[in-house]
């Protein structure tokens, strides 16, 4: 897969992206990331990307050109097929783990990190393909939002990490938060790993760590358990947790 991250700060994300699984998943092939500066598009002297806003009002907006330029250099259009552009935007659909899913399947994404005021709608309506928020909240640029994309992408793709299992029993992969985790010692400040982590019967682990999943989820994230894939039995002991708090499914 190749992602490639529009951006006017491309050293800040190098910088990210060098360390740790996904700095490693680059230098072995796994992935291919750039990171391509907007303001070598900008086509003057002093290397501007931004303009006041038509209609008045505080701050700027960058401007359509260098942006249209910049995307326009990553590929042939007589050749290749348009990548699949990305505008991380206070304004675009929330990122869930089903939609990182969704794009590691893609052969190619492009990230595009706004900043200011935002970006000429021109530009946006001309090439993105859609818009993605990481949160009910405002930063100060998308490079944050596009490294947080990018990282979340990239633990997907085959032989990113050690073994599937790694993101499949994470949060939310399955619709549910993840179980408790343990490490040695076993007792640490009078509080004891629990005695089942400890037996070595797999098949009691496995069940423990399920209930406890969906008994995280039931406590932090309730909504999330309307699209959890539960067994019967899991259901049943969904309905002792709602029956636990006097709450009628």
């Amino acid at each position: 897969m190749k992602i490639d991250i529009m951006t006017l700060f491309p050293e800040m994300c190098q910088r990210v992206l060098d360390e740790s699984i996904i700095g490693r998943a680059r230098k072995s092939g796994k992935v291919e990331i750039s990171c391509v500066n907007i303001r070598d598009f900008s086509g003057n002297k002093h290397n501007k990307v931004d303009d006041t806003p038509y209609g008045g009002g505080m701050g700027m907006v960058m401007s359509a050109t260098p942006i249209y330029n910049c995307f326009n250099s990553l590929y042939n259009p007589e050749t290749e097929q348009k990548p699949h552009l990305i505008y991380l935007s206070p304004k675009g659909k929330t990122f869930t783990q089903k939609k990182a899913v969704e794009l590691s399947k893609l052969d190619r994404i492009v990230l595009l990190c706004g900043h200011y005021e935002g970006v000429d709608q021109r530009v946006i309506d001309e090439i993105v393909d859609e818009e993605i928020s990481v949160g009910d909240f405002v930063l100060t640029g998308g490079e944050l939002p596009a490294l947080t994309v990018a990282d979340a992408v990239c633990r997907m793709l085959p032989g990113v990490l050690s073994d599937e299992v790694c993101f499949t029993e994470e949060s939310h992969f399955e619709g549910l938060l993840e179980y408790p985790q343990y490490t040695k010692p076993d007792t640490w400040m009078e509080r004891k790993v629990p005695e089942v982590l400890l037996s070595g019967h797999h098949a009691n682990i496995n069940k423990w760590r399920r209930e406890k999943a969906i008994e995280e989820t039931f406590k932090r994230r309730p909504e999330m358990l309307k699209d959890a894939k539960l067994s019967k039995k899991e259901q049943e002991f969904l309905k002792t947790l709602l029956k636990d708090v006097g709450t009628d499914q």
